[in-house]
C-alpha cells in the first residue's frame, strides 16, 4: 500500500486514448495533486473514431481538457498526440520516440501505463513502449478491468471520498462516451470499494508493479 509519493515527483500518466488515465488512476492523480506532486498527462489519441458521426472532431480534446482540470492537472501538463486509434502497433517506433522526448524533457521518477497484459492493441503498445523508454524509472500499470484478463493486484493506493468523487466528476466530463458501461459512476465507485476491502476498508485503486525504485 502506498501513502506518500512526493519523492517520485514528477509523475507521468500515459493514456492510450483520452479518458484511459482517469479510468485507471483518476483517484491516484487526485491524491498526488493534493500532495503537491507534479503530474503530467499524456494521451496518444483523441479516439475520434469513437464519436458519433455528427459530433465535432475536437469533442474528446475538449473533454479531456475539462477532465484533467477537474483532477487538478495544470493545462500546460496535458500533452496530446493524434496517433490513429486501433493502429498503434504500426506506430510503435514513433510512440517510443515521443516517450523518449518526454523522458529527456520532464525527467519523471514514476510512470503509469495500462497493463502489459491489456488485450487492447493500443493499450498494450503504450505499455510495452513505456517499458522500453523508461528503463531506470519506477513503473506502475493501472487497472482497466474490462480489458484485463490477467491483472496482478500487488500494489494499492488508498483514496478518500473526495478523491474518488473527483475521479467520477472527471469521467463525467466525457459526455460523448456516457454509453460506455465502464464510465458509469456506480461501476467506478463499486470497483473502488472492492479494492478498498482488500485493505482495511474505504476506497482504493489497484496497480501492477513492473519496477519500483526505492
Amino acid at each position: 500500500m502506498i501513502d506518500n509519493l512526493t519523492k517520485y515527483s514528477p509523475i507521468v500518466v500515459f493514456a492510450p486514448h483520452t479518458d484511459d488515465g482517469e479510468i485507471g488512476c483518476g483517484g491516484f492523480i487526485a491524491n498526488c495533486i493534493e500532495q503537491g506532486i507534479e503530474i503530467y498527462y499524456v494521451a496518444f489519441s483523441s479516439a475520434q473514431i469513437s464519436l458519433a458521426a455528427d459530433a465535432p472532431k475536437d469533442t474528446l480534446i475538449k473533454e479531456v481538457k475539462k477532465a484533467t482540470k477537474v483532477l487538478g492537472i495544470k493545462p500546460e501538463n496535458l500533452i496530446l498526440f493524434d496517433f490513429p486509434t486501433r493502429k498503434f502497433p504500426a506506430y510503435r517506433q514513433e510512440i517510443l520516440d515521443e516517450m523518449i522526448k518526454i523522458r529527456v524533457k520532464i525527467e519523471p521518477k514514476l510512470i503509469l501505463t495500462p497493463s502489459l497484459n491489456d488485450i487492447h492493441q493500443d493499450h498494450a503498445t503504450v505499455a510495452h513502449e513505456a517499458l522500453r523508454a523508461f528503463k531506470k524509472q519506477s513503473i506502475l500499470c493501472y487497472e482497466e478491468s474490462w480489458n484485463n484478463i490477467v491483472f496482478e493486484t500487488n500494489c494499492f493506493i488508498k483514496i478518500t471520498e473526495k478523491q474518488l468523487q473527483k475521479k467520477i466528476d472527471a469521467l463525467n466530463c466525457y459526455e460523448s462516451q456516457k454509453r460506455r458501461v465502464y464510465l458509469n459512476s456506480d461501476a467506478v465507485r463499486s470497483l473502488a470499494i472492492m479494492r478498498g476491502t482488500q485493505l482495511e476498508g474505504g476506497y482504493a485503486e489497484a496497480f501492477e508493479v513492473v519496477r519500483w525504485m526505492l
